[in-house]
């Protein structure tokens, strides 16, 4: 053991020190420990693992591997899980509506464990899009000394001789839906395309949060890009078991790593690499815990003047494996640094500050995956915030790869998911339009469901760069085109995209970053006289719960007043 720990300050004193917390200590005897390992630190280790699919299936014996770290480090491990709602199982039916809200139950959930138990320390394990934030979340909430760890990538499959991810098979069953495509090769390409443990390939929202993970500051440098198969993956999770000894020795907590300039800094890294549009959801939200002030717009600030340097699906070409292999996140934070574009003094998990981890990085210029910050693939944006008469509250659109930045045409207003994706089937989506699918918010879905089947399927179809798409919803990291998510206030709640009626003219600036209703206003004013709120089928249980209390999007869609109301921190009890 490297380091001595006096308990008498920590959380776990509460559950094993003194005469009082003999009946506490009997159940550690029972589960085989020694007096000396009762006497040490508390670590829970959480994972995320299960077996609903391949995002999670190696989290558990990645977090057994930590369970050593910690005990080297002088911690006493104790291992727990939770839950998760897997995105690309959820989507395009009504589980999807789960998604959003299982990021709460996660966060809850390991809350619940670490202050029921009273443990001094955390690891966190995740695999799938929320339970990162979720993990994340919980973190910030806590305050104890924690470490963040990606349960890592899915390599890419191979059909035709190239790379394939999942998103190309949702985008090919718009293509066998058009008659573009025998069943045959549908189903050739859904046997390949997903070869193995891990998270979807491409820049997606687990890969986005992955390297948000380690542009904040949580995670050990170069640790979330490599994927899950590669042996560096134990590596990684003894590393993180140890090193959070060494935090919880210096007491560094992560609201002294999460400060508002490494939450610019995280969401420079979204749109360095394309990332996915839900990392302006999960930024706020986990700045929420923090007591942190940071919306979307704060985001979208931050997405302005940040070039676009990371040739990733789905708007480019290369998947998580390749990034990994080309130097990760933190060569790419070389290259920003280096521009003066981050907040180089910010500490990581590492007990230094995010430009003294980065002076230790070599630049690779061999590498094909990420363009230097001097010569990017655009000069802004790879994810763009839009304002304007149509979303006062804001929206969001990933703009990686995108030849089209402006569009305008008419209204085709679908109130669910479903009857748009019906309507794609049919071949009812008119070229030129924008397509509006609303009544998906956070309360009103409830849930804010992402929309990848419907604009897979367009693209497939090959409408994809014919149309736009416009949601109080939200879009998969996998989703391309011209598609606008996060559109508030949303329909539930009476925004103006409640008040668009079939052949109104939006106008869309993604150069701009507007996003207006082209109505009179005296015709949305008699329109909103007429409107009547909907009920939803969801009248009890945990989605129920959820709509009664989330907030709006552009402030994470968070259920919770969060840190700014606290009146005390769990690690100082």
């Amino acid at each position: 053991m490297s380091n001595q720990f006096d308990k008498s300050k920590l959380p776990s004193r509460h559950v094993s020190v003194g005469p009082e917390r003999a009946p506490h200590r009997s159940y550690y005897y029972a589960m085989g420990l020694t007096a000396e390992e009762i006497a040490r630190p508390f670590v829970g280790v959480v994972s995320a693992g299960n077996d609903s699919a391949p995002c999670n299936t190696t989290l558990d014996a990645q977090a057994d591997i930590a369970r050593l770290g910690v005990e080297q480090g002088g911690g006493m491990p104790r291992r727990f899980n939770t839950i998760t709602v897997t995105d690309g199982i959820a989507m395009g039916h009504q589980g999807m509506k789960s998604s959003l809200v299982s990021r709460e139950v996660i966060a809850d959930s390991v809350e619940l464990s670490v202050r029921g138990h009273c443990y001094d320390a955390l690891v966190g394990f995740a695999g799938c899009d929320k339970s990162l934030p979720g993990i994340m979340m919980a973190m910030l909430r806590l305050n104890v000394p924690s470490i963040f760890v990606y349960g890592g990538s899915i390599l890419p499959g191979r059909h035709n001789n190239k790379d394939v991810t999942v998103k190309d098979v949702f985008e090919i069953v718009g293509k066998y839906a058009a008659g573009a495509c025998p069943l045959s090769e549908l189903e050739e390409l859904e046997r390949v395309a997903c070869p193995g443990h891990g998270a979807c390939g491409g820049q997606y929202t687990a890969n986005t949060m992955a390297c948000v993970g380690e542009a904040i500051g949580l995670s050990l440098p170069n640790s979330n890009m490599a994927p899950a198969p590669y042996s560096t993956r134990d590596q990684i999770a003894h590393a993180a078991g140890f090193q959070v000894m060494e935090l919880l020795a210096r007491n560094i907590r992560p609201r002294d790593i999460c400060t508002r300039e490494a939450f610019v800094n995280a969401a420079r890294i979204v749109a360095a690499t394309g990332g996915s549009t839900n990392g302006a959801l999960h930024l706020p939200a986990m700045a929420h815990e923090a007591g942190i002030d940071f919306d979307l717009f704060d985001v979208a600030e931050a997405f302005k003047t940040t070039p676009y340097m990371a040739d990733l699906q789905p708007g480019g070409q290369f998947v998580a494996r390749d990034m990994y292999d080309a130097g990760g996140v933190y060569m790419l934070m070389k290259s920003l640094l280096g521009e003066g574009l981050l907040f180089g003094d910010c500490m990581t998990v590492t007990g230094k500050t995010l430009g003294e981890n980065i002076e230790e990085i070599t630049w690779n210029p061999d590498q094909k995956v990420i363009y230097p910050a001097t010569a990017p693939i655009t000069p802004t944006g790879g994810v763009v915030g839009l304002r304007g008469s149509l979303a006062p509250d804001g929206a969001i659109v990933k703009v990686a790869g995108m030849d089209r930045l402006t569009f305008t045409g008419p209204a085709q207003v679908f109130d669910c998911e479903e009857d748009c994706f019906a309507a794609v089937e049919a071949r009812q989506i008119r070229e030129g339009s924008v397509i509006v699918i609303r009544y998906e918010g956070p309360r009103g879905g409830p849930g804010m469901r992402e929309m990848l089947s419907t604009t897979a399927a367009l693209y497939g179809q090959g409408m994809g760069e014919k149309v736009a798409l416009i949601t109080d919803g939200r879009f998969s990291g996998a989703t391309r085109g011209f598609c606008i998510g996060h559109v508030g206030p949303e329909a539930a709640l009476c925004g103006p995209i409640a008040l668009i009626e079939d052949g109104d003219e939006i106008m869309i600036d993604a150069e701009t970053g507007v996003i207006d209703l082209n109505v009179d206003s005296d015709i949305l004013e008699n329109r909103r006289k007429s409107w009547k709120p909907r009920e939803t089928d969801y009248q009890s249980g945990a989605i129920w719960r959820y709509a009664q209390n989330v907030g709006p999007a552009y402030k994470g869609a968070v259920t919770h007043p969060g840190g700014a109301k606290e009146t005390h921190v769990f690690a100082d009890i």
